[in-house]
């Protein structure tokens, strides 16, 4: 018999339905919890950090991790910042660099005790030098594709001040930051569960410190919740081909790789996801040297990412890779009357147009953009239902973007597929996601988030019903607004509590006018 047991009263109906569960310990006593939408936090996968964190008070070794990122990527930006003077959109470049040459120590090519401070041949140039070994090693090609990326390296050695001894260190800066990233990355990759994970969360976190979420070096960096939630809504297999149109650190597409090769079922469909099966297209230089960076470090991945202007690109061109998951980000607020090719929508239908029939397109946009608030908008949106389905629109959490001030929602297409008429599409409200904002730490995960996640999916991929304030299913059309919003109508009963609040709100409003002398307002005495 077990000393400790979870139990739960469930009640309801499929559509309204309440899961309370509750804790009794070794001694008898028990600890009511807090009410759950699914089973989902309960699973082998869940229930230790459930128990961690709702039953022991404590933090998981997962938050832990989270702190020292924090504190890792804050002390680092400091650092950059002051012994460097070093620009936004160079710092990550610096980094980037510098884990390619540490890469290098595993073949012996690289040592971090010959940055000596030589003038004759820098710190820069020996880092340089790494990196350039490391992008051979990764068989980068073609050359004019490694040229773009060692042109943008030559940061590291052209920065007079990084290469020189600074007083305060006894070192040169490059020598500073380099041990730092070798002592709080390298040799930290061991002790976490996935080398991958951690590199990823220190790089979001690093660049958050770079002007809120990178948006200083003009991009909107997509947090790793919402890159894991585009692949289960995909339902991602191992034969999908993965385009990024607007793939800015790389984000979609490695959560992508990660999704498809958990699901690999030997190593030679591993190699073949990483080599041919990912997609990504990115104008900037520096985005786009940082992406293939973050793809090396994370296990190749490279191979098919190229600097090149989506807009520019034919939809043809882009068929001939046969991508059957589209996934993107689009860049936000730069569309006009006088320039409509920028509005977001347009980002979305060309996206579209590049994938292949029946293939999957999914976009997280500005909530702005699903309400054809131009004439140019609407056009588009009436353009893209004649030749592809909308198959929901998911309104997202107004803080998933914290600190940039959008209110994003995620919106998912059937490419090659023209919607009907009669046809039902899901628009859900998941403003109340599991995230919160917390002080000095941004958008945080709470325990549940998962249960949130979960019930989500249930509902989008009709395991269960729900009320219509979390989903409602209908036809449109193209000038409707595509929001939940739109589309939901509040028909519950008003409670008591509901009339008393009314009631209190409208006579506080009453009392507020006669008291400014407007109390006419409330005369209903009819007037001759």
């Amino acid at each position: 018999s077990y000393k400790k047991v979870l139990a739960f009263g469930v009640s309801g109906n499929e559509k309204r339905y309440k899961i309370s569960p509750i804790f009794i310990d070794e001694r008898g006593s028990y600890k009511e919890l807090e009410d759950v939408e699914t089973f989902a936090l309960f699973n082998e996968k869940n229930i230790d950090e459930y128990y961690t964190i709702n039953i022991l008070k404590e933090k998981t070794p997962e938050e832990k991790t989270t702190e020292e990122i924090l504190k890792d990527a804050k002390v680092l930006h400091e650092d950059l910042r002051n012994y460097g003077s070093i620009q936004d959109k160079d710092k990550p470049l610096i980094v980037s660099g510098i884990l390619l040459a540490l890469r290098e120590m595993e073949y012996k090519g690289f040592d971090i005790e010959n940055l000596n401070g030589d003038q004759t041949t820098t710190d820069g140039e020996k880092i340089y030098a790494a990196i350039e070994r490391n992008l051979n090693r990764a068989n980068v090609s073609p050359q004019v594709k490694k040229d773009k990326l060692l042109s943008q390296f030559l940061v590291i050695k052209d920065t007079k001040v990084i290469n020189e001894i600074n007083t305060t260190l006894a070192k040169t800066p490059l020598k500073h930051y380099t041990e730092f990233l070798y002592e709080n990355i390298y040799k930290n990759i061991r002790y976490i569960q996935s080398a991958e994970d951690y590199l990823g969360r220190f790089y979001g976190e690093f660049m958050s410190y770079s002007g809120g979420d990178g948006q200083n070096l003009g991009i909107v960096l997509t947090p790793r919740h919402i890159t894991e939630l585009f692949c289960d809504l995909a339902e991602l297999k191992p034969s999908d081909k993965v385009l990024d149109p607007c793939c800015g650190t790389g984000g979609f597409l490695i959560a992508a790789m990660h999704n498809m090769v958990i699901q690999a079922k030997d190593e030679q469909e591993e190699r073949n996801i990483r080599k041919n099966q990912l997609f990504g297209l990115e104008l900037q230089p520096y985005m786009f040297t940082i992406a293939t960076t973050n793809m090396i470090l994370r296990g190749d991945g490279k191979s098919n990412l190229e600097q090149e202007d989506f807009l520019k690109t034919l939809s043809a061109k882009l068929q001939e890779d046969a991508c059957t998951v589209g996934m993107m980000n689009p860049p936000y607020s730069m569309g006009s009357k006088a320039n409509p090719s920028l509005y977001e929508i347009n980002f979305t239908e060309h996206l579209l147009n590049s994938i292949v029939e029946d293939g999957k397109v999914i976009v997280i946009v500005p909530q702005s953009s699903m309400t054809g608030k131009t004439k140019e908008e609407r056009a588009i949106k009436e353009n893209i239902l004649k030749y592809h389905t909308l198959e929901g629109v998911i309104t997202l959490n107004k803080s998933t973007f914290y600190g940039v001030g959008t209110n994003p929602c995620i919106t998912v297409f059937t490419a090659g597929v023209p919607h009907f008429k009669d046809k039902e599409v899901k628009f859900i409200n998941f403003e109340n996601d599991g995230f919160e904002v917390q002080k000095h730490r941004g958008l945080v995960e709470t325990i549940k988030a998962k249960d949130k996640k979960q019930h989500l999916l249930d509902v989008w991929f009709n395991r269960i019903e729900a009320e219509t304030k979390f989903c409602v299913k209908t036809t449109i059309e193209h000038d409707d607004e595509w929001l939940h919003s739109f589309y939901y109508f509040n028909d519950e009963i008003p409670t008591d509590e509901d009339f008393e609040k009314t009631m209190g709100d409208y006579l506080t409003f009453e009392f507020n006018m006669i008291m400014q002398g407007r109390g006419y307002l409330f005369d209903n005495d009819e007037k001759e």
